[in-house]
């Protein structure tokens, strides 16, 4: 792909984004069978009901611009979904290793808020106002997401039980 205009800019960064979330609907599952926590678990299920729907808007895009997507593979996504291989796969303490879920899990939704915070952008620089309410809804689900994890990690029975894992390494 040339990028020498912002349409095509836009398609490769959509493109990037909608490979970033398929990745992500082979790795959800993956991470929900992992965790020993019963309320990450079902974190893991929502977002990738979550996900489902980001990937509907992402092709409802991609119609609005008259785009197909790019056969591409995110690197960034892969990469992530890498370390989060390597968490799953590590030995260790399920509680710790629920803590560790989470930091991968926020990485990717860090990675997924900016990507679509710089899409949301590019859609209004070019003015095209429908392709920026559909990627605003997927960046506000990757911002509640982040929030969701957040709560998640410090508050609840599952925060309790890592706050006090901490303090016994003390």
């Amino acid at each position: 792909m040339s990028l020498q205009t912002m349409d095509e800019l836009l398609e490769e960064q959509i493109s990037d984004i909608y490979s970033a979330e398929k990745q992500l609907l082979k790795a959800l599952p993956e991470m929900a069978n992992a965790a020993s926590s019963q309320e990450l678990k079902h974190a893991f299920e929502n977002h990738l009901n979550e996900t489902r729907e980001q990937m509907h808007r992402l092709e409802q895009v991609f119609e609005l611009l008259d785009m197909k997507p790019e056969r591409k593979t995110c690197k960034g996504m892969a990469g992530l979904i890498r370390e989060g291989e390597d968490v799953i796969s590590e030995p260790g303490d399920p509680l710790v290793k629920d803590a560790a879920l989470i930091a991968a899990a926020q990485k990717v939704e860090h990675y997924e808020i900016s990507a679509y915070g710089t899409i949301c952008e590019l859609a209004n620089q070019l003015d095209n106002e429908d392709a920026k309410a559909l990627l605003g809804k997927n960046l506000a689900s990757e911002k509640k997401s982040d929030k969701e994890l957040t709560k998640l990690a410090t508050s609840g029975s599952l925060g309790a039980s890592l706050k006090r894992k901490a303090e016994q390494a003390k």
